[in-house]
């Protein structure tokens, strides 16, 4: 073989080489388009029917190794693209998470920016599971922006997560420096996760700033996971509530009961969830949603058409889809 024929071949051989090596390093695109249909009644109110945008993202994110065992991170999504209506949207215009990081085998995982804060994910699990979504959260009032967080590597099972919100001259609602935070636990041994966490919410614009605190517990049998969940803040309120969830090939069914019993007004609500979910495929599913709820004050829930003062049983009937990559 001639020099100039093994030249080539070598050039060929590292140019390929190099493109591969950019590819291998290029951010990941991600995204979702989302559809709701709901129907709803106030009973003794009134009734109304939407179609929305139920939560439609764009998103990228990326990994790189920094040394051996230690890889920096980043992830920025975008949402309110108002997918559902054209004359109603101006594009992306709301941030939903915007996070750099390190992560390494030995010292966990440390990441700073806007991100579901370590109370939320590690008890916060029947709130964040519907499509539609609960109208029982939480009783925490530290957000999810400004954030230094941290989460140590599993230790026989046993995770530790600590988190920092860093509100500066007229960063927080009461334009008063605050560093409220959180610290979570999750223990997890064979079926079953338990979690423990709190909320200092020294950041809450009002008087109240007492902890929050939560505990949740899942146990997953084969296609069975049953979670149950409680939250209290001394003089705001406490949440209980259970939720089982079943899995049938491409089909998932739940069933969930939440209770809000509020401190201050004395009230006390409660909600039923059903929901039956199909995929269709590995990027697109459908689903249905009842939601029934009751309250103990008698206007409680808003009139959906804002005629009457309200009532106190709210029935909500959902159907969605979702396609995402």
């Amino acid at each position: 073989m001639k020099k100039t024929l093994i030249a080539s071949a070598i050039a060929a051989a590292t140019f390929s080489g190099a493109v591969a090596a950019q590819e291998s390093n290029l951010p990941t695109v991600y995204g979702n388009i989302q559809y709701a249909l709901t129907h709803t009644n106030v009973d003794g109110a009134g009734s109304t029917v939407d179609h929305f945008d139920n939560g439609t993202t764009l998103g990228v994110k990326h990994d790189h190794e920094i040394a051996p065992g230690i890889t920096g991170f980043l992830k920025l999504e975008l949402e309110g693209i108002n997918a559902d209506d054209k004359a109603a949207s101006s594009g992306i215009d709301k941030l939903d998470e915007a996070y750099i990081g390190v992560e390494g085998d030995s010292f966990g995982k440390i990441w700073v920016g806007s991100d579901d804060s370590t109370y939320e994910r590690a008890v916060v699990k029947i709130g964040n599971f519907h499509e539609v979504g609960s109208d029982i959260f939480g009783v925490y009032e530290t957000g999810e922006g400004d954030l230094v967080q941290y989460e140590t590597p599993s230790f026989g099972g046993l995770t530790l997560g600590a988190a920092v919100q860093i509100n500066g001259d007229g960063d927080a609602a009461n334009a008063k420096k605050s560093y409220p935070y959180q610290l979570a636990a999750t223990y997890a041994v064979d079926a079953l996760s338990v979690s423990v966490a709190m909320d200092s919410n020294d950041g809450a614009d009002d008087a109240n700033n007492e902890n929050s605190y939560g505990l949740a517990a899942t146990f997953n049998a084969g296609d069975l996971s049953i979670t149950g969940e409680y939250q209290t803040r001394k003089d705001v309120a406490d949440i209980y509530g259970v939720i089982g969830a079943y899995t049938l090939g491409a089909n998932q069914f739940a069933l969930s009961y939440q209770v809000n019993d509020d401190d201050v007004t004395g009230d006390k609500n409660d909600t039923v969830i059903l929901q039956a979910l199909h995929n269709l495929s590995d990027n697109m599913y459908v689903y249905v949603e009842g939601y029934l709820s009751g309250a103990d004050g008698a206007t409680y829930y808003d009139d959906p058409d804002g005629v009457t003062a309200g009532g106190d049983e709210r029935s909500i009937a959902a159907v969605g889809a979702v396609y995402y990559f």
